[in-house]
């Protein structure tokens, strides 16, 4: 009895060992004394203990393979491309996923480089970063016709990071950086060009005003002292009494103004008592002179005229 245990044992443990299970999204290869026999997917299976084994299981999950290449642009600028592949086993070709390729990453790798060494060769440092898709599409390809006999299916590649040499990308910042101040230097121009204009226009209506407003000023002075002419008349001045008496008025208001005034230089003006009166006889003789000459201009451009009328 005591002989029939380990027997019984030994029983157990092989019945047991024929049983396996495989997991969801996994494939299991059954090899039958080292020869192929069957793909199991997932569930639970049976074999027959010490004849048959389970060779190996590969996952139908995606999965992602990280290939990092370096190579020289068409302006010899050295730069590293991260190039991330999903891939999955094709589930129907399991058996050449797992005996055709010992190494499939090695493979993967293999191509990645000669696609990306055959391409960014061709394009300056500037393409490579728009063109990065077109790298992407072209990986994609080489691998599906590559892959696909071997069992494996490419489901998408990607140029995930494009790293030049750390001068080049300093420079790379240098330019933009000038760019952005030429752009900022041409804002600062037109704006100081646009207060400039806007500064002299204003400056001219300025102008305008004050001159119309001391043409107005001058009018309503003469209005005045006409009125106050035609009032000193009414009581027996005459005009030329009136005009003088409104001089000295005047030069006197001006000298009280002055005195009035406790932040005023010196100035020095004739006090004299005939003062308003010479100042008086200095107009008349000014305006005379002046309307003399006007007279004097008018005949000899009347002159001119009939001249080259003939």
């Amino acid at each position: 009895m005591i002989l029939f245990i380990p027997i019984i044992f030994i029983g157990i443990v092989v019945l047991f060992s024929a049983f396996f299970i495989i997991k969801q999204q996994t494939a299991g290869v059954i090899e039958r004394f080292g020869k192929f026999h069957s793909i199991r997917h997932s569930g639970l299976h049976m074999k027959i203990p010490i004849v048959d084994r389970i060779a190996g299981k590969l996952s139908l999950k995606i999965q992602q393979l990280d290939v990092i290449v370096e190579t020289k642009t068409l302006d010899d600028v050295f730069v590293k491309l991260k190039v991330s592949v999903q891939y999955k086993v094709i589930r129907d070709k399991v058996y050449e996923a797992f005996y055709k390729l010992d190494y499939p990453h090695d493979q993967i790798t293999s191509y990645v480089f000669d696609v990306v060494r055959a391409e960014v060769p061709k394009m300056r440092l500037d393409d490579v970063f728009v063109k990065k898709d077109d790298i992407a599409i072209a990986v994609k390809s080489e691998l599906n016709d590559a892959m696909m006999e071997y069992g494996y299916d490419i489901i998408k590649t990607l140029v995930t990071d494009i790293d030049p040499d750390a001068q080049v990308k300093e420079a790379m910042n240098r330019i933009n950086a000038a760019e952005r101040e030429k752009v900022a230097a041409q804002y600062e121009g037109d704006a100081q060009r646009i207060l400039i204009v806007e500064k002299a226009k204003a400056e001219a209506e300025s102008k305008r005003l004050q001159g119309q407003g001391i043409a107005d000023q001058r009018r309503e002075i003469a209005r005045g002292l006409e009125e106050s002419v035609e009032v000193l008349n009414k009581v027996g001045i005459n005009s030329q009494e009136a005009s003088a008496l409104i001089v000295v008025t005047q030069h006197y208001d001006t000298l009280q103004a002055i005195g009035a005034d406790t932040n005023s230089n010196l100035i020095l003006l004739p006090n004299s008592p005939q003062a308003g009166s010479d100042m008086l006889n200095n107009m008349v003789a000014s305006f005379t002179a002046s309307n003399q000459i006007g007279e004097a201009m008018k005949k000899s451009k009347k002159k001119n005229k009939d001249e080259n009328d003939l």
